[in-house]
Order: structure tokens, then sequence, then C-alpha cells
């Protein structure tokens, strides 16, 4: 069983490397643009992305206990790589087909496996939720460095083989690892737990424990928590991935207009995104996550959403030097990996561990919105010439998030909080 358990963080990890990939579209923009796209139409196929991965979300909750969580990750990999490979056959270039099959169909890939390396982690690691949520969706970020340096330069993919057989390489290779990774993705028997470990018991008249008191979907849609999370993470998200998709646009002309060439500025640029944020990403799932273990997901999204918004704000300032840009990069990346480890964890906190996996689908309807948002504002504020108002309102918006969460409170079932009373 310790060897299944360890199976499964492989597999994970595996898995997200590859969902990751839609991290690293900022590394195509570049070769878009020049191909005669606008800035907003680059945004467009990543805010298409997102949307459709978080609504899809949903659906793979819905399904997860009819398929299991190991057809549904395999389902996953290949609808992604069928995505990336359509997207490379039309040539890489056409607007409308690498809308439909990177934005779309991909997404739909991302959407249907995400959600299971998370919701079979935390069923085989009930004593290290906090960890094993980060450890399950940090390949999520890292994967972005992976993608990023081998189709630029590492690999240098795009340059040798063109975009569109970039797209055909990765769709591929999408494919077989997530198919790979899945063979792991199993939840324990029912009522299996760690040796030497007892779950949180509920004390009458005492505090509801975390996790102690389980919400259906139906249920939850209906608490004011639900909403004050999402709330959040949507303002969260919409921060950090519109940061994403600006990454190495908006560094590259502010280093250009400081002085820098533009062969330079686009390699600083793409360090910035491709190993600083895209790392720090990856760490800071793994780092928020162990950390929240301590303090709590409350107050580690309190101050999560806080820094960032401090940090988003100050990124204009600091992307046209690029020490600065590098610190700021890895800044905004570490917090905005954080967002992945803390709030399935506290979806589970506050609504149950038993059906995480389907809660968590409509929490992530957040990413969807922060996805649209996000993106397009900065995309079309670039167009105006105006990046740095793009990041002033992110980043508003995160100090904003950071006061919502600090008001979120246990919610309670009437049958759970009636004991309590009658004991008190």
């Amino acid at each position: 069983m310790k060897e299944n358990r360890s199976m499964v963080v492989v597999g994970a990890i595996l898995i997200q490397l590859c969902l990751g990939a839609i991290y690293a579209w900022s590394v195509f923009t570049p070769s878009l643009v020049d191909a005669g796209w606008t800035k907003s139409q680059t945004q467009w196929v990543f805010s298409a992305g997102l949307a459709t991965f978080a609504v899809v979300m949903v659906l793979a909750g819905r399904l997860m206990p009819k398929l299991g969580p190991k057809k549904l990750a395999m389902m996953g990999g290949a609808i992604l790589g069928a995505g990336y490979i359509l997207a490379g056959l039309t040539g890489g270039t056409n607007f409308v087909a690498t809308f439909v099959c990177v934005g779309i169909i991909g997404g739909a890939g991302i959407g249907l496996a995400y959600v299971v390396p998370i919701a079979v982690g935390m069923r085989w690691f009930p004593d290290k939720k906090g960890l094993i949520t980060g450890l399950a969706v940090a390949g999520f970020g890292f994967g972005a460095t992976l993608w990023v340096k081998l189709a630029g330069s590492w690999g240098h993919l795009i340059e040798n083989m063109t975009l569109g057989t970039t797209f055909i390489i990765y769709g591929v290779v999408f494919a077989a690892a997530v198919i790979l990774g899945g063979i792991w993705m199993v939840f324990p028997p029912e009522g299996w737990k760690p040796a030497g470990w007892s779950p949180p018991e509920q004390t009458a008249g005492g505090p509801v424990a975390a996790g102690s008191v389980e919400f259906k979907s139906n249920e939850m849609l209906k608490t004011p928590q639900y909403f004050m999370i999402l709330a959040t993470f949507a303002l969260g998200a919409g921060a950090g991935l519109m940061s994403i998709g600006l990454m190495k646009l908006f560094p590259k002309e502010a280093l250009m207009s400081g002085g820098m060439d533009e062969m330079a500025a686009s390699a600083t640029a793409g360090t910035a995104m491709g190993v600083f944020f895209s790392l720090a990403n990856g760490l800071g799932r793994i780092g928020w996550g162990s950390f929240s273990d301590k303090l709590g997901r409350k107050a580690s999204l309190v101050l999560m959403t806080a820094t960032q918004g401090l940090f988003v704000i100050a990124f204009p300032f600091m992307a046209g030097t690029k020490l600065l840009l590098f610190l700021g990069a890895t800044l905004i990346g570490f917090n905005f990996g954080g967002n992945f480890a803390l709030f399935p964890y506290i979806t589970a906190d506050t609504f149950g561990t038993k059906s995480v996996g389907q809660n968590y689908g409509w929490v992530f309807l957040a990413y969807g919105v922060g996805g649209i948002v996000g993106p397009i504002l900065g995309g079309k504020l670039g167009d105006m010439g105006n990046f740095p108002l793009a990041f002033t309102i992110c980043g508003v918006g995160c100090l904003v998030a950071s006061g919502i969460v600090a008001m979120v409170k246990p919610p309670q079932k009437p049958e759970v909080a009636a004991p309590v009373a009658e004991a008190a």
C-alpha cells in the first residue's frame, strides 16, 4: 500500500507536467504576432483554453464516479494531445483553427484530467493533504518551464521545425505521458487510512473540525462560503493569468524602452517567464501547500493574496530592469502557484474531502472567469499602450480578495449544528 501511495505521486506529477502546457502559451505569442495576429488575438486563445479548462472540470467531477479516475485521466490526455496535433496539422498560425484546437479542445482535455490527481492524492494522503495537493499540482507549474524551453532556447523547436511541427510533437508527448500517468490514478479501498493516523473528531460544543462535515455540490452551491471562495479565487487567478499572458510581451517592450536591443530583450523576457516565473510557480504549489498545513488554509490565503496584490502593482516598475524583472516574475509566480495548492484544500476543509472531486470543479469555475477577464484585459490595454494599468487593476483585485477570504467561516449543516447547540 505504501508503494501505491508513492506511485500516485509519480503519476500525478507526470500528468500535471503535460497539463501545464497551457502556461507555456506565451512562448508561442511572438511568432503569432509576427504572423499577423494582434496581441488581443494571442490572449483570446489563452483565455479560451483557461475557460474551457474550468467549465469542463465541472463535467469531470460528475464523470469521475461513473468512469473512475484512471479512465478520466487517460481520456483527458488523449483529447489534449489531439487538440495540439490538429492545431499543428493546420499550420499553427491560423487563428480560428488554433483557437478551436488549442483553446477549446486542448482546454477540454486539461479540464478532464486536472482534478484526478488532486482527488486521488487527497484520498491516499489524508494525513498530509496540504503537502500532497501542492506536489500533485506542482508539475503543472514546472511543466511550463520544460515546454517553454524546448520550444525556445533549449530545443529551438519553433525556430528549427516551425510552429506547426512543434504543436504536433507536443501533442504526441502530452497524450502518451498523461495516459502513462493515469495508470496509477486509482482510489484507495473504502475506509483505508494511513497506519497510525486517525481523522479529527468533532467534539460536542466545539468548532467543526476541518473537512468533517460533508457537503454535496448542490448543498455547497447554496452557501455564502462558496461564493466568497469563488470570488477570492477569481480575483487571484485573474491577476496571475494576466501576468502569464503578458510575461513575454510586456517585459520585452519595457526592456527595449530602457535601451536593450530586441534580441536581448526577447531572451531576457523569455527567461523571466520560462525559468523564474515557471519554477517559482511550481515551488509555490509545494511551498504554500506545506506552509498551510502549519498556518491553516484561511490565514495562508489571506497572506498570499495580499502580498500578490502588492507584487502585481509593483511589477510595471520592475519589468524594465533585468534583475528586478526576474525578482518580480519569481514573486508573482510563487504566489500564483499557491492558488492551486490552497483552493483545493480550502474546498476540502470547508465542504468535506469525500466530494472534493465534484466540489472543486465548481470552485474552479473562478479560474475560468479569471482566465477570461485577466488576459483579455491585459491584451486590450496592451494594444492601447497601457500595460501598467492592467497590472494595477489586477493587483487591487488581489487586495480585495484578501479581505473577502478573511471573512470566510466554516459552514454547518442544520443536522450538524443542532446537536452541538443542545449539548451546549
